[in-house]
Order: C-alpha cells, then sequence, then structure tokens
C-alpha cells in the first residue's frame, strides 16, 4: 500500500460477459482460513465488491485466487467479517456452486437478484448493502479494506473515517473514483499487487 495518487479515469469497464470470468474459482478441497483470532490487536472487515472486482480482473486478463486474496487482505490482523457481494441468477447452478465455495472458505456472501432494466440489460447495484455493513461493524473494527472504486461508496468511507476507522481501498486505478480516493486512508492499485493475489497454474 502506498500514498494516494490521482489515476486518470477512462469509462469504467464492464459487459455481460465479464461476470463470468468471476466463477472460474476452482473448488479446492482443503481450504485454509484467515487466523480469526491473530495475536494482533488491529481488527480488521473487508468489503469486496465482486462486480468491481470481475471488471479490474478483466481489464487486467487475470483470475482471482479467492483463498490468496483473502490472506492478502487480512495480512496478520485479526479478522472480523469478510463480505463478497454479487449480483446473481437463481438458475445459474455453476454460481450457486462458486458462491457455496465461497461462503465455506471464509466469505460472507451478500447477493441480490439481477434486475433487468428497460433497456435488456440486467443489473443488481449493491452499494447500499456495503454501505450498511460498513457503518454497522464501524464500532467493533480498527480497520476497513474496501476493494472497490465506485463513486457511489465516498459518502460511507467517508462517515466511518470520521468515527476513527482507517480505511484502505484497493482498485484499478484507471477506474477509480477520485473522490473515493481523496477520503481513503491509503491506496493500493490492483495492477501492482495482481501476482499476489491471481490464480496460478501449479
Amino acid at each position: 500500500m502506498f500514498p494516494l495518487s490521482r489515476p486518470q479515469r477512462p469509462n469504467k469497464l464492464g459487459s455481460k460477459l465479464e461476470q463470468q470470468r468471476l466463477f472460474e474459482q476452482p473448488q479446492l478441497n482443503v481450504v485454509e482460513k484467515p487466523n480469526i483470532s491473530s495475536d494482533s490487536q488491529e481488527r480488521v472487515a473487508i468489503f469486496i465488491d465482486g462486480s468491481n472486482l470481475v471488471s479490474a480482473t478483466t481489464h487486467l486478463n487475470i483470475k482471482i485466487d479467492y483463498t490468496k486474496l483473502l490472506h492478502y487482505l487480512t495480512k496478520k490482523r485479526k479478522l472480523l467479517r469478510a463480505y463478497f457481494y454479487t449480483s446473481v441468477d437463481s438458475t445459474n447452478k455453476r454460481q450457486q456452486s462458486f458462491l457455496l465455495w465461497m461462503r465455506r472458505s471464509g466469505y460472507r456472501v451478500v447477493a441480490k437478484e439481477l434486475i433487468q432494466h428497460p433497456d435488456g440489460s440486467k443489473k443488481a447495484n449493491l452499494e447500499v448493502e456495503i454501505a450498511i455493513d460498513m457503518l454497522t461493524l464501524a464500532k467493533d473494527c480498527d480497520t476497513f479494506v474496501l476493494l472497490s472504486g465506485e463513486e457511489e461508496l465516498t459518502y460511507a468511507v467517508n462517515a466511518v473515517s470520521y468515527q476513527g476507522i482507517r480505511v484502505e481501498v484497493i482498485s484499478l486505478g484507471l477506474t477509480s473514483s477520485d473522490s473515493l480516493l481523496s477520503v481513503a486512508d491509503y491506496y493500493s492499485d490492483l495492477k501492482e499487487i495482481k501476482q499476489n493475489i491471481q490464480l496460478t497454474a501449479d
């Protein structure tokens, strides 16, 4: 992590096809979860915007190892909770299998059914859920790690910062909101840490 920079923003990435990359995590038989009873006194909660992460990894042309990701974000701190927010299609069996794996691997999955809009596109916004969970946990944590670059989360991040929470933002710099980064304490670009969290062939 490093002090905030101000990357330029092109148009946001994203398409229906990108969402398929989210479900490419292999179904591992043995999963080592982060130590929730670490000797560290720093309490951390993690908030992952699944849609934003998919767009970023598509741009970087990588696949995420979600076990590595959880360990990397937690480091040696005491993990209170790790949220993963995602839209869902109840007819997608592959997605349901992936989300079950995530729950068994230390994530608390917050899912919302896709809504079809008049233009034919399908989307489910979860910024409200992320904001509410952040505000709810603020009294019990020292640090929040937010994996998202969405501008809509700026107000919530600013609010918990005023409650004494240290907020670390991780996102793809090219598509991150300047207003969000301006209220975070630290920022990491996914491009710079991808080697620590990507899925690699054994």
